[in-house]
């Protein structure tokens, strides 16, 4: 029986993750950033670790098989984040380390890529893996969108992407983390189809019988929208910088890596949209 971190623990890959490596009776060491949600339950610790401070690293890593890491997202820098772990884990020689990244990162000198190359020339065993746009970003970053007017309103015209399901994702990670067949390698992941947002939003109506539509909306709409909610303003033009690499097509390409990894198809997304159904649902009017 192994012990692994996951960081990212609760969010939508890290969460995924921890269900995986617990099926398979490893022990889990899950990250949060709010020390009144430390503790252990069963096969799951609960550890402090702050990447943006640095607190929590070496107690984290302490001790561990392995380490699956990732960046939060909300932060443009993903250097600054990653990169104490990463040499955290070198100084403590961790197992192995999975390194969770974006296809694409590797394209151009980028806080990511910088990562990525720091993880490579550590002398740990790794892997990264570089995932396409997830699925479930329509059921956490568009929701709110569908649900409130029944539009997916993103600045994409007619480009097709690969999405992935991060039920994938996450099972590529933990058969990466807890075997030594594919060391040293990189991998980037998508689905088995190349869809446009109007694809999607079909698929979508279809699954929930509603009418569900596509909105190809300016960049500087998304900017106003995004910044009134909150988003830092870094992050914001971050998220701007790779929707325009979604349209221009870059986001299209499809590889085989996810059935070379586990051995079966990637899911479609209408299998997600089925799976997932229940999430888009009106927004009920308040009494």
């Amino acid at each position: 029986m192994a012990t692994y971190l996951v960081i990212g623990a609760s969010g939508t890959v890290g969460s995924n993750i921890v269900k995986d490596l617990v099926a398979q009776g490893h022990q889990v060491r899950a990250t949060t950033s709010r020390k009144e949600n430390t503790g252990k339950r069963g096969p799951v610790e609960t550890v402090l670790l702050n990447l943006a401070s640095g607190e929590g690293i070496a107690a984290a890593l302490t001790g561990v098989d392995g380490a699956f890491l990732l960046a939060p997202p909300g932060y443009a820098d993903q250097q600054k984040l990653l990169s104490p772990i990463v040499a955290e884990a070198k100084r403590q020689k961790t197992g192995k380390v999975v390194l969770m990244t974006a296809m694409g990162a590797n394209a151009a000198d980028t806080p990511f890529r910088r990562v990525e190359q720091q993880l490579e020339a550590s002398g740990l065993r790794y892997n990264v893996i570089r995932p396409n746009w997830f699925m479930q970003n329509f059921q956490t970053f568009w929701l709110h969108g569908i649900n409130a007017e029944g539009k997916i309103a993103v600045p994409a015209g007619t480009a097709r992407t690969s999405f992935i399901d991060a039920r994938d994702i996450a099972a590529v990670a933990t058969r990466l983390l807890t075997t030594s067949d594919q060391d040293n390698l990189a991998f980037d992941l998508t689905g088995p189809e190349s869809l446009t947002h109007e694809d999607v939003a079909k698929l979508l109506s279809k699954e929930t019988g509603r009418e569900i539509g596509y909105q190809d909306i300016e960049p500087e709409v998304l900017r106003k929208g995004l910044l009134a909610g909150g988003v830092p303003a870094d992050y914001t033009e971050f998220l701007l910088v790779i929707l325009g690499f979604l349209e221009q097509g870059y986001a299209e390409r499809r590889t085989d890596a996810v059935s070379q990894l586990l051995d079966r198809a990637p899911r479609s997304f209408a299998q997600y949209a089925k799976d997932s159904r229940q999430a888009w649902n009106p927004v009920k009017a308040a009494a």
